[in-house]
């Protein structure tokens, strides 16, 4: 199960553990079950502190639980192989399990081991899915961290028929105490938020204690990140306010056009950014959404921005990175059979359709590229593009055509989710050309139809936005505010690419620095126009 390459890295991590840990293994004849045999007794002969059995009694086999030797009440689950994006979730239950101290807030780690009550999760993941290791990883933490606390991380390949029976159609899929708790990527902030009534209460006090800064970006995507380098660079006292560090790159798997590097992959890039960002005075505040803007009064003044939790944010200078996300069909049912059926992430989820027949609607780069990825995994597939014909690259084009199992509608504008109650059952396509409806049953639809700026929050500020709400800006990154800039995907500038994301932030960074060299800071601030 492990090559040479893998061994020799988990050795090398091993060296953190400081005291002995447990793998208890429930196994069944199958297949499945001996590769986890395999998996855990190659894992127990790399360190003398790590010991497997594989006597355990739990319903769920093949599975296996991670626990200190030394205290029997914190254990964490796993229930089918965690490899692929899981593989570094395993590793991190196991040095946790063994002592070896997260890289956590550490009034996270005092929340979670305060919470009261009992708490026993179960959270479905796919192998393929990027955005499962977050809440796996948090989950692991938590049951290690409270013994009050109990969690079961299941990936649905191996447990389709749970799956099916609870019908899930979306991963990561989170249950608590038997009930549906949450579907889709949390952090652990998030979740203790949930659990934990006074979290947004203390959040927030701990923002508000903050001085104010010489240069606040509102976004950590990849024009975020570089703004954030470029200011700090220049000794300027720069902070970080994201909803989500990373951006779009947590749903984006393959980058292959990033000049210099061959291939990466989002969240690896993403991590990349956030680790940049640690070389350098940079105050990263994650799960810090803006919900509204006061503009200084006047040049040299502090913006004030207000954030969902109720703190205050000020700075002298602004840069807006909030990005953009996926956009709506805006059609009935869509968001009645969201996670049901209706997804946005066909990397997460392709997984749980397998065999089943879908529809991609788009027909530009990214829904082309997602028929292609899901056409090797579903039944069927019917891309359906609203323009009379596909908008995707030629080359991606002629692979899609080269697939037996797709089907290619142009032309086509979806006028209806069909379900029937809980899950998706179908879709009603309308041809553009004839007017005629066309009902085709299925059982899942991906939606990639492009992005929308996450800018509704600016609205009624004064700050300029185009008709399609983007932060309107000159060529130095400039807004029509002095000293509040844009930069990203959120703004006017074309081609919404990384590499341009990166571009972008850095001028809005250079074009701050300019702005504050030139402006001192004014006595008062002045209200807001």
């Amino acid at each position: 199960m492990l090559d040479a390459n893998m061994q020799t890295q988990l050795k090398q991590y091993f060296a953190n553990l400081r005291e002995p840990i447990e793998l208890v293994a429930s196994l069944d004849e199958s297949e499945k079950s001996e590769q986890t045999r395999e998996l855990l007794s190659e894992i127990a002969e790399l360190h003398e502190l790590v010991s497997a059995s594989f006597d355990g009694t739990d319903d769920r086999k093949p599975s296996f639980i991670i626990r200190r030797a030394s205290d029997a009440t914190k254990w964490v689950r796993f229930a089918g192989l965690p490899m692929g994006h899981e593989f570094t979730s395993l590793v991190l239950a196991l040095l946790w399990a063994g002592g070896h101290p997260p890289k956590v807030d550490a009034d996270l780690i005092e929340q979670v081991r305060a919470l009261e009550g009992d708490y026993d999760f179960e959270m479905f993941f796919s192998l393929s899915c990027h955005n499962c290791p977050d809440v796996v990883q948090a989950l692991t933490l938590m049951a290690l961290e409270n013994p009050r606390i109990n969690a079961t991380l299941i990936e649905g390949g191996t447990f389709q028929g749970e799956v099916d029976a609870r019908e899930i159609m979306a991963v990561p899929a989170t249950f608590l105490n038997g009930e549906s708790f949450y579907n889709g990527k949390m952090e652990l902030a998030e979740i203790l938020s949930k659990l934990d009534s006074g979290a947004d209460a203390k959040a927030a006090e701990k923002l508000d204690a903050k001085e104010p800064f010489e240069v606040l970006v509102i976004g950590g995507g990849p024009a975020g990140a570089a703004t954030a380098v470029y200011t700090a660079r220049k000794g300027f006292r720069t902070g970080i306010a994201a909803e989500r560090f990373g951006g779009q790159l947590m749903d984006t798997l393959g980058i292959e056009n990033l000049p210099g590097t061959s291939y990466t992959e989002g969240p690896k890039l993403a991590d990349n950014l956030r680790s940049h960002t640690g070389d350098y005075d940079i105050d990263v505040m994650d799960l810090a959404r803006a919900t509204q803007l006061k503009p200084a009064g006047e040049a040299g003044g502090m913006h004030e921005v207000t954030m969902a939790n109720g703190a205050v944010l000020k700075a002298r200078s602004l840069i807006l990175s909030t990005g953009a996300r996926w956009r709506n069909l805006g059609v009935p049912g869509e968001a009645e059979y969201r996670n049901k059926g209706v997804a946005y992430c066909p990397h997460c989820d392709g997984p749980l359709f397998k065999g089943k027949n879908i529809a991609v609607i788009g027909g530009g780069n990214s829904g082309v590229e997602a028929a292609i990825d899901l056409a090797k995994i579903v039944g069927h597939v019917t891309l359906i593009e609203y323009d009379s014909k596909l908008r995707a690259d030629d080359v991606l084009q002629r692979k899609l055509r080269s697939i037996s199992n797709v089907e290619i509608i142009t032309s086509g504008q979806t006028t209806e989710v069909l379900g029937d109650g809980s899950k998706v059952s179908g879709l009603i396509v309308k041809d553009r050309t004839s007017g005629d409806e066309r009902r085709i049953e299925l059982e899942g639809v991906f939606v990639q139809i492009g992005l929308v700026p996450n800018t509704e929050w600016l609205e009624g500020t004064g700050l300029e936005l185009s008709q399609h709400g983007e932060i309107v800006v000159d060529q130095h990154g400039a807004t029509n505010l002095p000293g509040i800039y844009g930069a990203g995907d959120a703004t006017t500038v074309p081609d919404k690419q990384i590499v341009v994301a990166m571009g972008e932030g850095a001028k809005a960074g250079l074009g701050a620095f300019d702005y504050l060299i030139r402006n001192e800071p004014a006595d008062e601030v002045a209200e807001a126009a």
